[in-house]
Order: C-alpha cells, then sequence, then structure tokens
C-alpha cells in the first residue's frame, strides 16, 4: 500500500478541502456513495456541527446521490454528532459499532448500507494512515483532504496534536513511497 498512497500524497494539490470535490462529478467519476470522516473533513476536530460551507456541499451530495449513500465513517461518531445528522440531514447515517480505521469494517458496512460495491465508494479523509489507507484496503477510491478545517481557539491542544500528525504521514509516506 505505501506505493499508491505516496501516489496520491504526490497527486494532492496542497489546497485541497473537501469543497473541491464537487457533486456534479460524483456520476462522471463512477462513485456511488460517499464514505466521509467528520473531524478535519466536514469540521474542525470535535466539532459537532458541519461549517456553513460545507453543509451546503453536503446537501448537493445527497440531492445527487441520495441521502442513504452519504455516511459518515468517523472514528469518533458522537451521540452530538448523530442527533445532528438526524435533525439536518435525515437520512444520512452515521456508521458505528465498527473497528476504525485504517481496518476496513467501515466501509464494507458503507458499502452493505448504501447497496453498492467498494469499488463505488469515495472515502474523503485527511488522514493518510486511517481512511486513505483504509480505502486502499478495502477496494474503495481515497480522497485525501490535505487542507482540513482547524480551529486552534476553540480546541488548540488536539488541533496542534493532529496537525504534527497529519505532518508524520506526509513525511513517512515520502519516506516509504
Amino acid at each position: 500500500m505505501r506505493r499508491p498512497l505516496a501516489a496520491l500524497l504526490r497527486a494532492t494539490p496542497p489546497d485541497q478541502s473537501v469543497l473541491r470535490l464537487r457533486p456534479e462529478e460524483l456520476a462522471q467519476r463512477n462513485i456511488q456513495a460517499l464514505a466521509l470522516d467528520f473531524d478535519g473533513v466536514l469540521a474542525p476536530h470535535g466539532a459537532g456541527e458541519v461549517l456553513p460551507d460545507v453543509a451546503d456541499w453536503l446537501a448537493a451530495c445527497c440531492r445527487r446521490l441520495g441521502p442513504e449513500r452519504v455516511l459518515i465513517l468517523s472514528n469518533r461518531p458522537t451521540p452530538e454528532r448523530r442527533l445532528m445528522l438526524e435533525r439536518c440531514f435525515p437520512g444520512v447515517r452515521l456508521i458505528s459499532g465498527v473497528r476504525k480505521k485504517p481496518y476496513v469494517d467501515g466501509l464494507i458496512a458503507t458499502g452493505e448500507l448504501a447497496g453498492v460495491p467498494l469499488s463505488g465508494i469515495l472515502m474523503v479523509d485527511d488522514r493518510l494512515l486511517t481512511g486513505c489507507l483504509a480505502a486502499l484496503r478495502a477496494g474503495a477510491i481515497p480522497f485525501y483532504v490535505r487542507a482540513p478545517f482547524v480551529k486552534l481557539r476553540h480546541n488548540l491542544l488536539p488541533e496542534l496534536f493532529f496537525m504534527a500528525l497529519r505532518l508524520f504521514e506526509r513525511w513517512y509516506v515520502r519516506l516509504i513511497g
């Protein structure tokens, strides 16, 4: 998996956020379902709500794919996030009760719940060695968010930790790739 991870890192622009993924292009890319990480991808780390621009983007994805084919695959599936999804994005499900990424269990559950093959799932994650690695291992398609949403003012220590972790991952993937 090291070469595909290194190729993914090289191919990803430094400013790539989830908003660079255009909902109208999903069908053209043969994407049948989305598996979305939450922290860094839809909101800053630890947030309970998606950012306003991301909410518009997520609603557009639900219109394109159907909300039953948009799933949140986060290593932190909190009750607060579940309630927010039920309130703001009915039909979008939060995967829980599976082993955390980089295990492929969450992607297998995504495929089963959405009724699509793993090859039709786009895993959107800001971590190379969790979600992107899980996607490659499962035969899904990784979308690497290299410019995650960060809010240092409200969550300084966890945000700094994950910033350092992302830097280490990029260094490590370059080294082994």
